[in-house]
């Protein structure tokens, strides 16, 4: 019977790869002039590494609540997939309100696990394997703003780097692999170059709105994928 503490020891591993990225994250937010409080109150309620490195760079900017949105909206549609997939794992006990408390909990780590589970997984076990990944994730954002109060400049310039080397190190891989997700990961860079550097009107939130989907869209109308490689 998969219960909150089997969820609990299925999700240690995660808790302790968010514990790492997620420091790297509080010194980031230290760095860009916001207090600890904010970064802890940025990784409670918005548990994405990605959205959240993306939504402080529009705070930073003096960005809209428009463009925040459509931001996160943008980089964290993925999760409703996720949710999707996942709902076919559920079991009898999950209705509405569960599915809504789960739904927050949803980042790429926590859906793979769970839908590595043989058989259903009840709402229970998803509470464990969630709660171990928050407390990991915000536990960290809090380590690290507090360090990057104290440590010096040198340190937390270091520190601050693991974030960007998480995203490095999760699109080389697949990028050495498969030429699609090469050519949209060099094809968004360039675009984001031109944007940053030529159309300067254009604000860090709408920025990258804009290399997203434009690299998505180019990337899909360019290399689709044929009936034989989905199947």
């Amino acid at each position: 019977m998969k219960n909150f503490s089997r969820g609990i020891v299925d999700g240690i591993p995660i808790m302790l790869g968010y514990l790492s990225v997620s420091f790297g994250f509080g010194i980031l937010v230290m760095k860009s002039g916001l207090s600890v409080l904010s970064a802890v109150m940025i990784s409670a309620t918005n548990l994405t590494s990605a959205g959240q490195v993306a939504g402080l760079s529009v705070i930073v900017a003096g960005g809209t609540l428009i463009e925040l949105i459509f931001c996160q909206l943008v980089i964290n549609i993925r999760y409703s997939l996720m949710g999707f997939s996942l709902s076919q794992k559920l079991d009898s006990s999950f209705k509405t309100p569960q599915r809504l408390i789960v739904s927050f909990g949803i980042t790429d780590e926590i859906f793979a696990v769970a839908s590595a589970q043989k058989g259903k997984i009840n709402a229970r076990y998803m509470y464990g394997l969630i709660t171990i990944s928050f407390v990991g994730w915000v536990s960290g954002t809090l380590l690290g703003a507090v360090a990057g109060e104290f440590l010096p400049s040198q340190v937390t310039d270091a520190l601050g780097l693991m974030l960007y080397a998480m995203f490095i190190a999760i699109i080389v891989p697949p990028a050495k692999k498969n030429y699609r997700v090469l050519f949209v990961v060099l094809f968004a860079l360039a675009l984001s170059l031109f944007v940053t550097y030529v159309c300067t009107f254009i604000s860090a939130g709408f920025s990258v709105i804009i290399c997203a989907l434009i690299s998505s869209v180019i990337c899909a109308l360019v290399f689709p994928i044929s009936e034989e490689e989905e199947v």
